[in-house]
Protein backbone atom coordinates (compact mmCIF):
# COMPACT_ATOMS: atom_id res chain seq x y z
CA UNK A 1 0.00 0.00 0.00
CA UNK A 2 2.83 2.39 0.85
CA UNK A 3 4.51 1.69 -2.50
CA UNK A 4 1.26 2.37 -4.39
CA UNK A 5 0.77 5.59 -2.45
CA UNK A 6 4.32 6.68 -3.24
CA UNK A 7 3.94 5.86 -6.93
CA UNK A 8 0.75 7.85 -7.23
CA UNK A 9 2.33 10.96 -5.78
CA UNK A 10 3.05 11.61 -9.46
CA UNK A 11 -0.58 12.70 -9.64
CA UNK A 12 -1.82 9.92 -11.91
CA UNK A 13 -5.60 10.03 -12.22
CA UNK A 14 -7.13 7.56 -9.78
CA UNK A 15 -9.22 5.84 -12.47
CA UNK A 16 -6.07 5.16 -14.49
CA UNK A 17 -3.81 4.34 -11.54
CA UNK A 18 -6.20 1.62 -10.38
CA UNK A 19 -6.88 0.29 -13.89
CA UNK A 20 -5.54 -3.28 -14.10
CA UNK A 21 -3.62 -4.68 -17.03
CA UNK A 22 -5.55 -7.14 -19.17
CA UNK A 23 -5.14 -10.62 -17.63
CA UNK A 24 -4.75 -11.96 -21.18
CA UNK A 25 -1.71 -9.75 -21.73
CA UNK A 26 -0.44 -10.66 -18.28
CA UNK A 27 -0.38 -14.33 -19.24
CA UNK A 28 1.24 -13.58 -22.61
CA UNK A 29 3.92 -11.37 -21.03
CA UNK A 30 4.87 -14.18 -18.65
CA UNK A 31 5.88 -16.29 -21.67
CA UNK A 32 8.82 -14.03 -22.60
CA UNK A 33 11.84 -16.23 -23.41
CA UNK A 34 9.76 -19.41 -23.03
CA UNK A 35 10.22 -21.69 -26.03
CA UNK A 36 7.77 -24.09 -27.67
CA UNK A 37 4.53 -22.39 -26.62
CA UNK A 38 1.34 -23.34 -28.47
CA UNK A 39 -0.43 -19.99 -28.48
CA UNK A 40 -4.22 -19.74 -28.33
CA UNK A 41 -4.51 -16.62 -26.14
CA UNK A 42 -5.13 -13.83 -28.65
CA UNK A 43 -8.18 -13.54 -30.89
CA UNK A 44 -6.79 -13.59 -34.40
CA UNK A 45 -6.66 -15.93 -37.38
CA UNK A 46 -3.39 -17.80 -37.89
CA UNK A 47 -3.19 -16.83 -41.57
CA UNK A 48 -1.69 -13.68 -43.02
CA UNK A 49 -3.84 -11.01 -44.60
CA UNK A 50 -4.87 -12.15 -48.11
CA UNK A 51 -2.57 -11.19 -50.95
CA UNK A 52 -5.24 -9.17 -52.81
CA UNK A 53 -5.56 -6.84 -49.81
CA UNK A 54 -1.80 -6.53 -49.35
CA UNK A 55 -1.36 -5.78 -53.05
CA UNK A 56 -3.92 -2.96 -52.96
CA UNK A 57 -2.05 -1.42 -50.06
CA UNK A 58 1.32 -1.75 -51.82
CA UNK A 59 -0.10 -0.04 -54.90
CA UNK A 60 -1.35 2.80 -52.73
CA UNK A 61 2.11 3.20 -51.22
CA UNK A 62 3.68 3.11 -54.68
CA UNK A 63 1.34 5.94 -55.68
CA UNK A 64 2.72 7.95 -52.78
CA UNK A 65 -0.57 8.00 -50.83
CA UNK A 66 1.08 8.67 -47.49
CA UNK A 67 -0.58 11.97 -46.52
CA UNK A 68 -3.29 12.74 -43.99
CA UNK A 69 -6.75 11.41 -44.76
CA UNK A 70 -10.02 13.11 -43.76
CA UNK A 71 -10.80 12.54 -40.08
CA UNK A 72 -13.95 10.55 -40.87
CA UNK A 73 -12.12 8.39 -43.39
CA UNK A 74 -11.69 8.36 -47.15
CA UNK A 75 -15.03 8.91 -48.85
CA UNK A 76 -14.50 5.91 -51.19
CA UNK A 77 -14.04 3.65 -48.13
CA UNK A 78 -17.10 5.09 -46.39
CA UNK A 79 -19.12 4.55 -49.57
CA UNK A 80 -17.80 1.00 -49.88
CA UNK A 81 -18.76 0.28 -46.25
CA UNK A 82 -22.27 1.53 -47.05
CA UNK A 83 -22.48 -0.66 -50.15
CA UNK A 84 -21.22 -3.68 -48.20
CA UNK A 85 -23.63 -3.10 -45.29
CA UNK A 86 -26.65 -2.40 -47.47
CA UNK A 87 -25.98 -5.47 -49.61
CA UNK A 88 -25.51 -7.72 -46.60
CA UNK A 89 -28.40 -6.50 -44.44
CA UNK A 90 -30.75 -4.91 -47.02
CA UNK A 91 -30.44 -1.53 -45.28
CA UNK A 92 -30.02 2.03 -46.56
CA UNK A 93 -26.99 3.27 -44.64
CA UNK A 94 -25.41 6.45 -46.05
CA UNK A 95 -21.81 7.75 -45.77
CA UNK A 96 -22.84 10.38 -43.21
CA UNK A 97 -23.51 7.50 -40.82
CA UNK A 98 -20.02 6.01 -41.22
CA UNK A 99 -16.85 7.01 -39.38
CA UNK A 100 -13.66 5.11 -40.20
CA UNK A 101 -11.61 4.32 -37.11
CA UNK A 102 -8.15 3.09 -36.19
CA UNK A 103 -9.41 -0.38 -35.15
CA UNK A 104 -12.53 -1.55 -33.35
CA UNK A 105 -10.83 -0.60 -30.08
CA UNK A 106 -10.49 3.02 -31.21
CA UNK A 107 -14.11 2.94 -32.39
CA UNK A 108 -15.27 1.88 -28.93
CA UNK A 109 -13.10 4.50 -27.26
CA UNK A 110 -14.29 7.49 -29.27
CA UNK A 111 -17.89 6.28 -29.07
CA UNK A 112 -17.58 6.14 -25.29
CA UNK A 113 -15.92 9.56 -25.18
CA UNK A 114 -18.81 10.94 -27.21
CA UNK A 115 -21.73 9.41 -25.30
CA UNK A 116 -20.79 8.42 -21.75
CA UNK A 117 -20.69 11.05 -19.01
CA UNK A 118 -18.31 10.87 -16.06
CA UNK A 119 -20.11 9.20 -13.15
CA UNK A 120 -22.91 7.73 -15.27
CA UNK A 121 -23.71 4.03 -15.42
CA UNK A 122 -23.07 1.62 -18.28
CA UNK A 123 -24.64 -1.85 -18.36
CA UNK A 124 -22.48 -4.47 -20.06
CA UNK A 125 -23.43 -8.01 -21.09
CA UNK A 126 -20.88 -10.48 -19.67
CA UNK A 127 -18.72 -12.32 -20.44
CA UNK A 128 -17.04 -9.74 -22.63
CA UNK A 129 -13.67 -8.65 -23.93
CA UNK A 130 -11.91 -6.95 -20.99
CA UNK A 131 -11.26 -3.76 -22.96
CA UNK A 132 -14.97 -2.94 -23.04
CA UNK A 133 -15.48 -2.35 -19.28
CA UNK A 134 -11.94 -0.93 -19.07
CA UNK A 135 -12.88 1.85 -21.50
CA UNK A 136 -15.80 2.81 -19.27
CA UNK A 137 -13.54 2.93 -16.21
CA UNK A 138 -11.09 5.15 -18.11
CA UNK A 139 -13.92 7.58 -18.84
CA UNK A 140 -14.97 7.44 -15.18
CA UNK A 141 -18.26 5.61 -15.62
CA UNK A 142 -19.74 2.96 -13.33
CA UNK A 143 -20.04 -0.48 -14.91
CA UNK A 144 -22.66 -3.09 -14.05
CA UNK A 145 -22.41 -6.49 -15.67
CA UNK A 146 -25.31 -8.75 -16.58
CA UNK A 147 -24.18 -12.32 -17.13
CA UNK A 148 -25.19 -14.73 -19.85
CA UNK A 149 -26.23 -18.11 -18.48
CA UNK A 150 -24.80 -21.39 -19.71
CA UNK A 151 -27.54 -23.95 -20.33
CA UNK A 152 -27.65 -27.30 -22.10
CA UNK A 153 -29.02 -25.67 -25.25
CA UNK A 154 -26.40 -22.91 -25.17
CA UNK A 155 -25.75 -19.49 -23.71
CA UNK A 156 -28.73 -17.21 -23.09
CA UNK A 157 -29.46 -13.67 -21.93
CA UNK A 158 -32.21 -12.85 -19.45
CA UNK A 159 -33.66 -9.64 -20.90
CA UNK A 160 -35.59 -8.83 -17.72
CA UNK A 161 -32.34 -8.96 -15.78
CA UNK A 162 -30.72 -6.69 -18.36
CA UNK A 163 -33.55 -4.17 -18.13
CA UNK A 164 -33.63 -4.29 -14.32
CA UNK A 165 -29.94 -3.35 -14.25
CA UNK A 166 -30.73 -0.04 -15.97
CA UNK A 167 -31.63 2.89 -13.72
CA UNK A 168 -32.08 6.64 -14.18
CA UNK A 169 -28.31 7.13 -14.27
CA UNK A 170 -27.73 4.62 -17.09
CA UNK A 171 -26.16 6.13 -20.22
CA UNK A 172 -25.74 3.02 -22.34
CA UNK A 173 -26.11 -0.71 -22.76
CA UNK A 174 -23.13 -2.40 -24.40
CA UNK A 175 -23.69 -5.70 -26.19
CA UNK A 176 -21.05 -7.75 -27.98
CA UNK A 177 -22.77 -10.17 -30.35
CA UNK A 178 -21.47 -12.49 -31.65
CA UNK A 179 -19.84 -12.68 -28.30
CA UNK A 180 -16.20 -12.89 -27.37
CA UNK A 181 -15.58 -15.26 -25.61
CA UNK A 182 -18.74 -17.43 -25.48
CA UNK A 183 -19.83 -17.40 -29.13
CA UNK A 184 -23.36 -16.46 -28.03
CA UNK A 185 -25.39 -14.61 -30.64
CA UNK A 186 -28.30 -12.26 -29.96
CA UNK A 187 -31.28 -12.94 -32.19
CA UNK A 188 -33.36 -10.34 -34.00
CA UNK A 189 -36.31 -10.53 -31.58
CA UNK A 190 -33.99 -9.87 -28.65
CA UNK A 191 -32.47 -6.91 -30.49
CA UNK A 192 -35.93 -5.45 -31.12
CA UNK A 193 -36.87 -5.87 -27.44
CA UNK A 194 -33.68 -4.13 -26.27
CA UNK A 195 -34.20 -1.36 -28.81
CA UNK A 196 -37.80 -0.78 -27.68
CA UNK A 197 -36.65 -0.60 -24.05
CA UNK A 198 -33.79 1.78 -24.89
CA UNK A 199 -36.08 4.06 -26.90
CA UNK A 200 -38.46 4.44 -23.95
CA UNK A 201 -35.62 5.17 -21.51
CA UNK A 202 -33.44 7.34 -23.76
CA UNK A 203 -30.51 4.95 -23.34
CA UNK A 204 -27.81 4.46 -25.95
CA UNK A 205 -27.07 1.00 -27.32
CA UNK A 206 -23.45 0.33 -28.27
CA UNK A 207 -23.34 -2.85 -30.32
CA UNK A 208 -19.94 -4.45 -30.86
CA UNK A 209 -20.41 -6.57 -33.99
CA UNK A 210 -16.81 -7.30 -35.00
CA UNK A 211 -17.54 -11.05 -35.33
CA UNK A 212 -20.68 -10.56 -37.44
CA UNK A 213 -19.32 -12.50 -40.42
CA UNK A 214 -17.96 -15.42 -38.41
CA UNK A 215 -21.35 -17.07 -38.10
CA UNK A 216 -21.77 -20.83 -38.52
CA UNK A 217 -25.47 -21.15 -39.30
CA UNK A 218 -25.94 -18.16 -41.60
CA UNK A 219 -24.06 -15.74 -43.81
CA UNK A 220 -23.99 -13.16 -41.03
CA UNK A 221 -25.18 -12.63 -37.50
CA UNK A 222 -28.25 -10.46 -36.82
CA UNK A 223 -27.29 -6.78 -36.67
CA UNK A 224 -28.89 -3.82 -34.97
CA UNK A 225 -28.61 -1.99 -38.29
CA UNK A 226 -31.47 -4.20 -39.51
CA UNK A 227 -33.91 -2.93 -36.88
CA UNK A 228 -33.00 0.75 -36.27
CA UNK A 229 -33.75 4.02 -37.96
CA UNK A 230 -31.39 6.98 -38.29
CA UNK A 231 -32.87 8.65 -35.20
CA UNK A 232 -32.33 5.72 -32.84
CA UNK A 233 -29.65 5.96 -30.18
CA UNK A 234 -27.65 3.03 -31.53
CA UNK A 235 -23.97 2.90 -32.44
CA UNK A 236 -22.55 -0.19 -34.16
CA UNK A 237 -18.83 -0.95 -34.04
CA UNK A 238 -17.09 -3.15 -36.59
CA UNK A 239 -13.56 -3.82 -37.78
CA UNK A 240 -11.47 -5.51 -40.44
CA UNK A 241 -9.37 -7.54 -38.00
CA UNK A 242 -11.31 -10.76 -37.61
CA UNK A 243 -13.12 -11.55 -40.85
CA UNK A 244 -10.38 -10.35 -43.19
CA UNK A 245 -7.35 -11.41 -41.08
CA UNK A 246 -6.21 -7.80 -40.68
CA UNK A 247 -5.55 -7.68 -36.92
CA UNK A 248 -2.26 -5.78 -37.22
CA UNK A 249 -3.65 -3.22 -39.65
CA UNK A 250 -5.79 -1.41 -37.05
CA UNK A 251 -8.77 -0.47 -39.16
CA UNK A 252 -12.44 -0.36 -38.21
CA UNK A 253 -15.60 1.65 -38.56
CA UNK A 254 -18.59 3.07 -36.69
CA UNK A 255 -22.15 3.11 -37.95
CA UNK A 256 -24.13 5.76 -36.08
CA UNK A 257 -26.92 8.29 -36.46
CA UNK A 258 -25.75 10.98 -38.90
CA UNK A 259 -26.17 13.61 -36.17
CA UNK A 260 -23.10 12.12 -34.46
CA UNK A 261 -20.85 12.47 -37.51
CA UNK A 262 -19.32 15.84 -36.59
CA UNK A 263 -18.72 14.84 -32.98
CA UNK A 264 -17.05 11.55 -33.90
CA UNK A 265 -14.97 13.45 -36.46
CA UNK A 266 -13.76 15.86 -33.76
CA UNK A 267 -12.76 13.06 -31.43
CA UNK A 268 -10.96 11.25 -34.25
CA UNK A 269 -8.94 14.42 -34.83
CA UNK A 270 -8.04 14.77 -31.17
CA UNK A 271 -7.18 11.08 -30.72
CA UNK A 272 -5.48 9.76 -33.86
CA UNK A 273 -6.43 12.02 -36.82
CA UNK A 274 -7.56 8.93 -38.73
CA UNK A 275 -6.08 5.73 -40.20
CA UNK A 276 -3.34 5.90 -42.86
CA UNK A 277 -4.59 6.39 -46.41
CA UNK A 278 -2.87 3.29 -47.80
CA UNK A 279 -4.42 1.07 -45.10
CA UNK A 280 -7.87 2.41 -45.96
CA UNK A 281 -7.25 1.42 -49.59
CA UNK A 282 -6.71 -2.13 -48.32
CA UNK A 283 -10.04 -1.91 -46.52
CA UNK A 284 -11.85 -0.98 -49.73
CA UNK A 285 -10.56 -4.07 -51.53
CA UNK A 286 -11.26 -6.30 -48.52
CA UNK A 287 -14.94 -5.36 -48.60
CA UNK A 288 -15.22 -5.66 -52.38
CA UNK A 289 -13.35 -8.92 -52.91
CA UNK A 290 -13.23 -10.69 -49.56
CA UNK A 291 -16.33 -12.91 -49.58
CA UNK A 292 -14.57 -16.06 -50.75
CA UNK A 293 -11.87 -15.60 -48.12
CA UNK A 294 -14.50 -15.22 -45.39
CA UNK A 295 -16.35 -18.38 -46.45
CA UNK A 296 -13.18 -20.46 -46.67
CA UNK A 297 -11.97 -19.29 -43.27
CA UNK A 298 -15.31 -20.04 -41.64
CA UNK A 299 -15.09 -23.60 -42.98
CA UNK A 300 -11.66 -23.90 -41.35
CA UNK A 301 -13.02 -22.65 -38.05
CA UNK A 302 -15.90 -25.13 -38.14
CA UNK A 303 -13.47 -28.02 -38.65
CA UNK A 304 -11.34 -26.83 -35.74
CA UNK A 305 -14.44 -26.42 -33.58
CA UNK A 306 -15.47 -29.99 -34.37
CA UNK A 307 -12.06 -31.25 -33.26
CA UNK A 308 -12.30 -29.28 -30.03
CA UNK A 309 -15.85 -30.47 -29.35
CA UNK A 310 -14.87 -34.12 -29.87
CA UNK A 311 -12.01 -33.61 -27.44
CA UNK A 312 -14.19 -32.02 -24.74
CA UNK A 313 -16.67 -34.90 -24.99
CA UNK A 314 -13.95 -37.17 -23.64
CA UNK A 315 -12.99 -34.84 -20.76
CA UNK A 316 -15.01 -35.24 -17.54
CA UNK A 317 -13.71 -32.01 -16.00
CA UNK A 318 -14.84 -29.73 -18.82
CA UNK A 319 -18.22 -28.07 -19.44
CA UNK A 320 -18.53 -26.53 -22.89
CA UNK A 321 -21.35 -24.98 -24.93
CA UNK A 322 -20.77 -25.15 -28.67
CA UNK A 323 -20.66 -21.55 -29.96
CA UNK A 324 -22.94 -20.21 -32.65
CA UNK A 325 -20.34 -17.80 -33.96
CA UNK A 326 -16.88 -16.21 -33.50
CA UNK A 327 -13.81 -18.46 -33.12
CA UNK A 328 -13.44 -19.12 -29.41
CA UNK A 329 -13.93 -22.07 -27.12
CA UNK A 330 -14.93 -20.79 -23.67
CA UNK A 331 -15.00 -23.73 -21.31
CA UNK A 332 -15.50 -24.32 -17.61
CA UNK A 333 -13.09 -26.43 -15.55
CA UNK A 334 -15.28 -28.20 -12.98
CA UNK A 335 -14.25 -27.75 -9.34
CA UNK A 336 -11.53 -25.24 -10.21
CA UNK A 337 -11.15 -21.51 -9.84
CA UNK A 338 -8.45 -18.83 -10.10
CA UNK A 339 -8.25 -18.91 -13.88
CA UNK A 340 -5.22 -16.62 -13.99
CA UNK A 341 -3.19 -19.09 -11.94
CA UNK A 342 -4.53 -21.94 -14.06
CA UNK A 343 -3.51 -20.21 -17.28
CA UNK A 344 -0.04 -19.41 -15.96
CA UNK A 345 0.43 -22.97 -14.73
CA UNK A 346 -0.66 -24.43 -18.08
CA UNK A 347 1.70 -22.06 -19.86
CA UNK A 348 4.72 -22.67 -17.66
CA UNK A 349 4.44 -26.42 -17.25
CA UNK A 350 2.67 -27.55 -20.43
CA UNK A 351 3.51 -24.87 -22.98
CA UNK A 352 -0.04 -23.88 -23.92
CA UNK A 353 -1.14 -20.24 -24.00
CA UNK A 354 -4.78 -19.66 -23.01
CA UNK A 355 -6.78 -16.64 -21.89
CA UNK A 356 -8.02 -16.75 -18.26
CA UNK A 357 -11.76 -16.55 -17.75
CA UNK A 358 -11.45 -13.79 -15.13
CA UNK A 359 -10.51 -11.42 -17.96
CA UNK A 360 -14.10 -11.62 -19.21
CA UNK A 361 -15.80 -11.05 -15.86
CA UNK A 362 -15.20 -12.14 -12.26
CA UNK A 363 -18.09 -14.61 -12.52
CA UNK A 364 -16.05 -16.67 -14.98
CA UNK A 365 -12.97 -17.40 -12.91
CA UNK A 366 -13.29 -21.16 -13.49
CA UNK A 367 -13.23 -20.71 -17.28
CA UNK A 368 -10.50 -20.64 -19.89
CA UNK A 369 -10.67 -19.35 -23.47
CA UNK A 370 -8.99 -20.95 -26.47
CA UNK A 371 -8.92 -19.34 -29.92
CA UNK A 372 -9.37 -22.09 -32.49
CA UNK A 373 -8.73 -19.90 -35.54
CA UNK A 374 -5.76 -22.11 -36.20
CA UNK A 375 -4.56 -25.20 -38.04
CA UNK A 376 -5.79 -28.63 -36.98
CA UNK A 377 -2.25 -29.95 -36.27
CA UNK A 378 -1.52 -27.01 -33.99
CA UNK A 379 -4.86 -27.41 -32.23
CA UNK A 380 -4.32 -31.15 -31.71
CA UNK A 381 -0.84 -30.52 -30.35
CA UNK A 382 -2.22 -28.04 -27.84
CA UNK A 383 -5.06 -30.32 -26.79
CA UNK A 384 -2.66 -33.19 -26.12
CA UNK A 385 -0.80 -30.94 -23.70
CA UNK A 386 -4.00 -29.68 -22.13
CA UNK A 387 -5.11 -33.25 -21.51
CA UNK A 388 -1.91 -33.87 -19.56
CA UNK A 389 -2.67 -30.83 -17.42
CA UNK A 390 -6.22 -32.07 -16.78
CA UNK A 391 -4.88 -35.45 -15.72
CA UNK A 392 -2.51 -33.73 -13.30
CA UNK A 393 -5.38 -32.02 -11.44
CA UNK A 394 -7.75 -35.00 -11.32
Amino acid sequence: MEKKYFENKLGIRKDIFELPFSPIREVARSAVNQEDVVQFWFGEPDVSTPEFIRSATKLSLDRGETFYAPNSGLLPLRETICDYTNRLYETSICPEQITVSVSGMNALMITTQTLISYGSKVVVVLPCWPNIPAIQHIIGAEVEGVSLKMKEEGWSLDLDQLFDACDNNTSAIIINSPNNPSGWMMNSDEQKAVLEFARKRGIWIISDEVYARISFNSDHAPSFCEVVNNEDRVVIVNNFSKSWAMTGWRLGWITAPSKLETHLEKLTEYNVAGPPTFIQQGGIIALKEGETFIRENNKRYLKALSVFKDWTDSQERIEFCVPEAAFYAFFNIIDCNDSLSMAKNILKNYGVGLAPGCAFGPQFDSYLRLCYATSIPKLERGLERLEKWLQSIT
